[in-house]
Formats: C-alpha cells, sequence, structure tokens
C-alpha cells in the first residue's frame, strides 16, 4: 500500500494487534469532503485486494480497521457545507447526488466490514458531526474519549443526516431513540450516548488509542465469537444497500428544496467548521472547542413558544434553564 498516493489520510499496521489505523486528515476543513470520500473508497478496495491476494513478504491477514483522526479535537464536522450550498444554489442535482452516492459506498464498506473477516472500530477523540457522527456510527465498535461531542445539527438548517444515520442509530437504540436524537439537533457527550448504546467504550481523555488497544487484544481472544455475532446481527437488523440509496434520494430532493433563509443557517456551521481547523483562530473568537453545544445550537430568529419537530411546545428556551439547574 503506498501510503504516497493518500493526502488527506495516513494509515498505520499495528503488528501487535493485528490492525490497520487511518488517521484522517482532511483538508481545507476537516469534514467529509469528496477527496477524503474518494480516497478511503480507494483504501477499502486495496486493503480488500491485499487480504484476498497476501503477498509472501507482508504480515497479513490483518483482523481489525481503525479510522481516527489527526485533527486536535475533532473527528470529523461532517458533509461539505460549502459544496452543498453551492450545488443546491445552482440546483446541481447530479453533483449532489453524486456525492451523495460516494458516502454511501464509503459507510456501506464500513458496515459489512469490506466484505472481510474483520471488525472496524472508530476512535472519536473530540467533535463528530453530521457525516462525521455517521461515519463513527457505521463501524462495529465506537471508542469516544470522555470530552468527544457528537450529534446531528443539520435540522438547524431544515434537513436531515442523509447517509445512513437513520438505519445506523435504529439498530443501535430502536427507531424512537433514533428520532428523538435526529429531530432534537442536539450535541451529545460520550457518557450520554454510552448510557444509550451508542458508544461502546469511553476512555479517558488523551487515552483512547491504548483503550483502542486493549479492547483490540481482548477482542483477539474470542474473535471467532465475535465474527458470529456480527453476522447475526446482520441478520437481525440488516442494512442494505438499497434501503441507504432510497433514503440519500429523499435527502437530495429535499436538499434542493432549501430556501434562502436555510442556507444562510447551513452558512453559519460552515464558519463554525472554518473556524474549528484552526485551534488559534478559535481563541480569537472565544470559541471552545470542546463544549460546543451552544454554537451548533443557535439560531438567531428563534421565538417562543414554538413546537419541535416531536410535537413538542415549548415555552422558553428550556436549554438555559437547565443551565441554571446544574448551578
Amino acid at each position: 500500500m503506498n501510503e504516497n498516493s493518500f493526502k488527506q489520510f495516513n494509515t498505520r499496521y499495528d503488528s501487535e494487534t493485528g490492525a490497520i489505523w487511518c488517521w484522517m486528515e482532511p483538508t481545507p476543513r476537516p469534514c467529509m469532503n469528496i477527496v477524503l470520500i474518494e480516497e478511503l473508497l480507494l483504501l477499502h478496495q486495496k486493503l480488500t485486494a491485499t487480504y484476498n491476494n497476501p503477498h509472501p513478504d507482508t504480515i497479513w491477514p490483518f483482523k481489525h480497521f481503525i479510522l481516527a483522526s489527526r485533527t486536535p479535537g475533532i473527528f470529523n464536522l461532517g458533509g461539505d457545507l460549502q459544496l452543498f450550498q453551492e450545488y443546491i444554489t445552482h440546483k446541481e442535482e447530479g453533483k449532489l447526488r453524486e456525492y451523495a452516492y460516494k458516502c454511501i459506498d464509503l459507510l456501506y464498506n464500513n458496515i459489512h466490514n469490506l466484505d472481510l473477516p474483520i471488525t472496524t472500530v472508530s476512535l472519536v477523540q473530540g467533535q463528530a458531526l453530521g457525516g462525521g457522527f455517521e461515519t463513527a456510527l457505521s463501524c462495529d465498535i465506537i471508542v469516544a474519549e470522555r470530552y468527544s461531542q457528537m450529534g446531528f445539527p443539520e435540522i438547524i438548517f431544515n434537513l436531515f443526516p442523509g447517509m445512513g444515520a437513520y438505519n445506523l442509530l435504529t439498530r443501535r437504540v430502536g427507531s424512537a431513540l433514533a428520532e428523538r436524537i435526529i429531530l432534537s439537533g442536539k450535541t451529545y457527550n460520550a457518557n450520554e450516548l454510552f448510557d444509550m448504546g451508542i458508544v461502546n467504550i469511553v476512555a479517558e481523555d488523551g487515552e483512547g488509542e491504548q483503550v483502542v488497544a486493549n479492547y483490540l487484544k481482548s477482542q483477539n481472544q474470542s474473535h471467532n465469537t465475535i465474527r458470529a455475532m456480527k453476522k447475526i446481527r446482520q441478520i437481525v437488523h440488516p442494512v442494505s444497500y438499497q434501503s441507504l440509496i432510497d433514503i440519500v434520494d429523499i435527502w437530495v430532493e429535499a436538499a434542493l428544496d432549501l430556501s434562502k433563509k436555510d442556507l444562510a443557517k447551513m452558512g453559519r456551521l460552515l464558519y463554525l467548521q472554518e473556524i474549528e481547523k484552526d485551534s488559534s483562530m478559535l481563541k480569537k473568537n472565544n470559541f471552545n472547542a470542546i463544549n460546543r453545544r451552544e454554537d451548533w445550537r443557535k439560531i438567531d430568529d428563534m421565538s417562543f413558544p414554538l413546537k419541535t419537530h416531536l410535537g413538542e411546545i415549548v415555552t422558553h428556551n428550556r436549554r438555559k434553564s437547565d443551565r441554571r439547574k446544574e448551578k
């Protein structure tokens, strides 16, 4: 595998645990841009080819694939919002659908372990939002450091996460809670997601990599049983490629119907993606890289009372009330 061909991530082989580590480092923003997606798809092809056609001089086959990030405090901030704005504004449906289909190809490979007898793990150290959260969910196991934040902010600009969120959350926590998470737009911490059954392991801050290594060593002793359980999960809670495509088609249709006001709100989140790539800019703008819940949820024109997408009547800003209670 020639790492020089990859520009937005790097890989490492750990012979002790039989694992391939993939460290994402997308530019110019820490999001799922088209180059990162295409490179990850190419990596999947190379890993599958290497596994099925081992070279005598290599130590194969591997047992695990770990997806992590080199961007401090960020796993991934989701879809390429700048690209979304451009395609939606100019009504370029074909290009928007092509991007979305590639996202589905990527997640489907993760969900089905690249059609190999391996385990996929996501190590979340920081924020995983929108498509970044979907990417983490597409792996068998999510290990998250305690300060990490995950959620789906798409509802802020009148859209929904269309690249597998509903399918992947439903098979972990059921459809009712999946809808609540998606429609709330809330950002959850690692402990909250662990209690829900979404995050599998919570690591102390800075210890995520070691916790993953320890997990892999313990799993290697029960590899046969775990492989069988994954097959059972696919039978009981299948995620078909066609279902992902059908949902993406709904997402594309909804995206093209966004108003200028919705796109302006999308621009707000794009701005946050821009500044979060630069820690010095974060400090300059007085943003907190860890606890960003208020920033992602802020909508300037919100007025009360209002009705949420869950049918709840909200008479006041409950978030401010909650913060007072915590004090």
